[in-house]
């Protein structure tokens, strides 16, 4: 056989022979996982295809992809190698740089991409060793080569010890804007700040009924107040007052352009990033008390067994009488604190009248089915450094329960009255849970003696689903069936389609209540506005049915990136929290169970893995079907949900992985660990994870290193320019300049002989003469001299 035929055969059998008939090619979006195979995900197909590590040829995250589909699959899903790499999903990377004598290489902050970007010396721009980039890929690489892909540095985020860069290269990461455009302040500077009386015009005036907001303590941007009256006949009348954001964010204007393009507000641990600038979402857009706004009203009339008889939508004007907390109507209505009563006595009847009406609209759902989750939340405590100090519980008291009853009320309410209308509209959809999955599900209660009634034709009933929870309240089990249960459930999305809302048990649902912080809201709100003023003619009806469907896509698609940087950043700060813990002993609940170990969480909402290998007193079996670890030897078991002793042995917040060991009731903290376990147990995944942050750790101490020295070198220029300073105000003659230089030399000398400074201490002391005074940890003044310093002695050694 010749060498060309050979060569053809071994291309064949990794890339799938180019003559196959097209039904076994499909296209679809490439996903990629940190041990080296992925998924493609193809539009109508339920299940995604595997590809195997071999197979996935230089594709890279996102990428779209064409893919040849095997005849032959070694699971239940089918598998395919990827043919033609048809549009680049990923052109930008974050990660940490490192410098050579004559190029880079940056290593890439997340694990979708396991290959370094080699960055040739002309495309490295400002950055040194240990700087946070963003590099725009330039070529990708080959595969079949083992070619690195190369690309240029964009970006020089800081430096990776600097406060505040971490949370920064997450945000980066997943491209969420930061900063607005130029013509979006200008024209948001252009709004105003209070309304006119033209604004009022044809709307109607709510500004003697008494309403209040209710939001956290630090909350800035207020777009829904709510008022409430009971009349003679015991009837609710609860009217939902939303800030009418699309008055000053008009369609296709660069503030909608903008707002679309973002989204969601991001709420990350260390800051806010907004959907709209805060000119409009902190000042006309937000509900103030005592300042006049324009708003749109829900106004309900609901009965005693919490059904909305009488409805109206209208375009408003309102002015707040008060702004409340949650904990301050949770301490009149929860504690009766006399304080808080005396306080707002006014308004006291009202919250007790609404504390009623709420407990009837929960009661309704809960009887309609709906699931309600109330797993514990936390808030993550920082520092002026954004450092991790303290991890609160984040309790649900009455006052939210109060508020999120009311707005699901409202949003009920709007969501069925525009889908009687037969107008195109953004509903948002919770489908039905996926049978295989509650299948599942229904096995693993069955091991505690639960049961789920199932049926062919309509799946489960969200009423099945809210009895199981409620037959595990207060159990050992609660939490880990809880969790089960959610992770059971399909993830809620916005859709032009009305199919119901499975959680809450609502045929029609929509999000109405947000438009500050939420696209779809405002872009329901121009619909509406378009019905109440009578625009929503044909060719209004045939717009909206072609935009909407992009919009709830769009949308759908920035909430989960949202939800996955909110998540990232999360666990970047818990497991930088417990890098303060490692040697303590704390008491969890056994929260994922694999083949490899134990999840477990602490009661700070911490989670780490105990590696089976380090579960030294058997040999452990994962029981795939029970979820759970059996020993060999003594048949020892561990189970979800089960209370477990743990010690913090590592902590690592650039991998941000927590590991933990189990140890027994009769532990002494005191005592030293003898059993160390071999890092070839742990999952692949977990494995290449560690390697990464050890690569990157080291960049941060030699970055660290470096910053000390330029520390070092600016501190004595200091100390010198103070001498003569003092020398001039004694009267000295001798020029300043030629005294300070001469006494830096002399300084950089002694530094040199102390092995603190670099190789050449007075070269660097002059490179960095421009660097004034600054703080340690100020972000990126060490690193401009570091970029200074680096950047003469490579023009040097060219």
């Amino acid at each position: 056989m010749s060498k060309g035929r050979r060569l053809k055969r071994v291309e064949e059998s990794l890339f799938g022979n180019s003559n196959k008939h097209a039904d076994d090619h499909v296209v679809g979006q490439f996903i990629s996982n940190a041990r080296g195979f992925g998924f493609v995900s193809v539009e109508g197909m339920e299940d995604d295809i595997f590809i195997p590590e071999d197979y996935v040829h230089g594709a890279f995250h996102n990428d779209t992809v064409e893919v040849e589909i095997l005849p032959v699959q070694s699971g239940k899903r089918k598998e395919g190698r990827i043919r033609n790499i048809l549009v680049r999903g990923t052109t930008e990377i974050v990660g940490t740089y490192q410098a050579e004598k004559n190029f880079g290489f940056v290593i890439p902050d997340s694990d979708k991409f396991n290959s370094d970007i080699f960055i040739p010396i002309e495309f490295h721009g400002a950055a040194v060793t240990g700087d946070k980039v963003v590099v725009t890929i330039t070529d990708y690489g080959d595969a079949r080569k083992r070619q690195k892909p190369e690309g240029k540095v964009k970006e020089v985020i800081g430096n990776i010890n600097d406060p505040g860069v971490d949370i920064l290269s997450i945000v980066k990461n997943y491209d969420i804007p930061t900063e607005f455009p130029e013509r979006v302040i200008n024209q948001a500077n252009r709004c105003p700040d209070t309304i006119s009386e033209a604004d009022m015009l044809g709307r109607m005036d709510l500004r003697d009924v008494t309403m209040v907001t209710i939001d956290g303590e630090d909350a800035k941007d207020l777009d829904d107040a709510v008022s409430l009256t009971v009349d003679e006949e015991g009837l609710y009348h609860l009217g939902v007052h939303i800030a009418d954001v699309s008055n000053y964010v008009q369609e296709k204007s660069a503030l909608d352009r903008e707002a679309l393009k973002r989204g969601t507000s991001v709420y990350l641990v260390d800051r806010v990033i907004p959907m709209l600038p805060h000119r409009l979402s902190n000042g006309i857009c937000s509900l103030n008390h005592g300042e006049d706004r324009l708003a749109l009203s829900c106004l309900m009339t609901i009965d005693k067994n919490g059904g909305v008889i009488d409805h109206e939508i209208a375009e408003t004007v309102i002015n707040v009488n008060e702004r409340m907390s949650y904990t301050s109507v949770a301490k009149i209505l929860e504690d009766e604190d006399p304080d808080e009563i005396a306080k707002y006595e006014s308004l006291v009847p009202m919250f007790k009248d609404m504390a009623k009406l709420s407990s009837i609209l929960r009661k309704k759902r809960e009887k309609k089915g709906a699931i309600d989750f109330d797993f514990p939340e936390t808030k993550i405590i920082l520092d002026a450094e954004g450092n991790p100090i303290d991890i609160v519980p984040h309790e649900r008291n009455t006052a939210t329960k109060l508020i999120e009853d009311f707005m699901l009320a409202a949003n009920q309410t709007v969501a069925e009255h525009f889908y009687f209308l037969q107008s195109p509209f953004v509903y948002r959809i919770h489908e039905q849970p996926d049978p295989e999955k509650i299948s599942t599900l229904a096995a693993f209660v069955n091991s505690f003696g639960l049961h789920i009634k199932t049926r062919r034709d309509e799946g489960v009933k969200p009423k099945e689903l809210q009895k199981l929870l409620k037959n595990i309240e207060g159990t050992k089990e609660e939490a880990v069936i809880s969790r089960m249960t959610l992770r059971s459930m399909m993830q809620a999305k916005y859709s032009t389609e009305c199919t119901g809302h499975f959680g809450l048990a609502f045929d029609y649902y929509c999000h109405f209540t947000s438009p500050i912080r939420r696209y779809p809201d405002l872009q329901i709100h121009r619909i509406i506005k378009d019905h109440l003023r009578g625009r929503m003619n044909e060719d209004k009806m045939l717009h909206y049915s072609e935009i909407l469907d992009e919009v709830a896509k769009h949308s759908s698609e920035t909430e989960r990136r949202a939800e996955e940087a909110e998540r990232e950043t999360d666990k970047l700060k818990k497991a930088q929290y417990m890098e303060n813990h490692v040697g303590e002993v704390y008491e969890g609940v056994v929260s994922g169970v694999t083949a490899w170990g134990l999840f477990v969480e602490l009661e700070n909402s911490c989670e780490g893995m105990v590696a089976a290998a380090s579960m030294a007193d058997d040999f452990y079996v994962y029981d795939e079907a029970q979820m759970k670890l059996v020993g060999e030897r003594y048949h020892k078991e561990y189970v979800l949900g089960q209370k477990v002793r743990i010690k913090v042995v590592g902590a690592d917040r650039i991998s941000k992985t927590i590991d933990f060991r189990l140890v027994d009731e009769d532990y002494d903290p005191e005592d030293e660990d003898s059993y160390v376990y071999e890092e070839d147990y742990v999952p692949k995944a977990r494995k290449l994870a560690g390697d990464k942050a050890r690569k990157i750790r080291i960049l941060s101490e030699k970055a660290k290193e470096d910053n000390d020295s330029t520390d070092l070198i600016n501190e004595v220029v200091d100390e010198l320019i103070k001498k003569a300073k003092k020398a001039k105000k004694a009267g000295a003659k001798t020029s300043k300049k030629k005294s300070v230089r001469s006494a830096s030399v002399k300084g950089a000398s002694s530094s040199k002989k102390s092995g603190k400074a670099g190789k050449d201490t007075k070269e660097k002391a002059k490179s960095t003469r421009k660097v004034y005074k600054v703080h340690k940890y100020k972000k990126s003044a060490t690193s401009k001299a570091a970029r200074s310093a680096q950047g003469k002695g490579r023009r040097k050694r060219k």
